[in-house]
């Protein structure tokens, strides 16, 4: 295979037509200067989303899923679909910019060490999306971080990598993941026992313990409208699919080397967060409604 393979971009969609839409016009006008191959795997939305990709982008390879196969399984399943050297995870909440494909791919093709390479995600607003990369997580740093008092710097705030400004790190966000389908036939897909978050910190650890490397690239930007598909207040289930998706985590990667009381303390931390989570997620959802509602002045 040459150098200077191609790639498959992978969109996963779920009642996000508009957001969609803005995606692959991204894509369609700012491509890469090799072969590419758009993939978009849609979780049953019933919102119009398959009809609007078949109409307006016929260069799409689209797979009308009858039922919502969650985000690793849609995405698994289209990776097996494509050939090229290199995959692309993208969020459909996202929009590529001018250059950044060309820049990551010479930047793989150069250091065939690589396995996944992120970069800059930036909001709507302009501000930087902190979650662009992080460090496996640690209880202090998990702790630091969902409880907002985590620092600049220090155990609290490893989470979010603060120490990494450009170079080698251990996470980058499912949001973008540039992929060697190499290294991923050779470690393996998305764990299809997450349905939804974690996934792709999954995916690092296991590319870190095979010897990959996982690389962030912040001279790339890309807009990323957070919680464009699933909503800034995550409803029971989405909240469910988080907190479940750090239990299977801690369980897979952690829990067999540690003790059975740590455990026990750290499986009881995550239950108690979740149950925090559900009620203020749904009294957030309520007030938002409610001023939605009232009359305006």
């Amino acid at each position: 295979m040459s150098a200077r393979g191609g790639l498959d971009v992978v969109i996963v969609s779920y009642r996000c037509r508009a957001l969609l839409r803005d995606c692959l016009v991204s894509l369609r006008d700012f491509p890469p200067q090799r072969p590419i191959n758009i993939h978009v795997v849609d979780n049953a939305s019933a919102d119009g989303t398959v009809k609007m990709v078949r109409d307006e982008f016929p260069e799409v390879r689209l797979h009308a899923s009858g039922t919502n196969l969650g985000f690793s399984a849609a995405n698994n399943l289209a990776i097996r679909e494509g050939s090229h050297q290199y995959v692309l995870a993208l969020n459909p909440d996202t929009r590529v910019t001018q250059g950044a494909f060309d820049s990551l791919l010479e930047l793989m093709d150069e250091h065939p060490e690589i396995g996944i390479c992120g970069c800059k995600l930036v909001r709507e607003d302009g501000s930087l999306d902190h979650a662009a990369k992080r460090s496996f997580p640690t209880p202090l740093s998990a702790l630091g971080h969902f409880t907002g008092t985590a620092r600049r710097s220090g155990r609290l705030a490893g989470y979010l990598a603060p120490e990494v400004e450009r170079g080698q790190v251990d996470a980058v966000n499912g949001a973008f993941m540039l992929m060697r389908r190499r290294a991923l036939q050779e470690v393996g897909f998305f764990d299809e026992g997450y349905w939804m978050y974690m996934e792709d910190l999954d995916l690092c650890y296991r590319f870190a313990r095979a010897g990959w490397v996982t690389w962030y690239e912040p001279s790339v930007a890309v807009v990323h409208a957070k919680w464009g598909s699933s909503g800034k207040h995550r409803r029971p289930h989405l909240n469910f699919a988080f907190h479940y998706g750090m239990y299977r985590f801690y369980r897979t990667h952690y829990a067999p080397g540690r003790r059975w009381t740590t455990n026990v303390l750290v499986y009881f931390g995550i239950c108690v967060k979740f149950a925090g989570s559900v009620v203020a997620s749904g009294l957030r959802r309520r007030l938002l409604a409610a001023r939605n509602l009232s009359p305006r002045t």
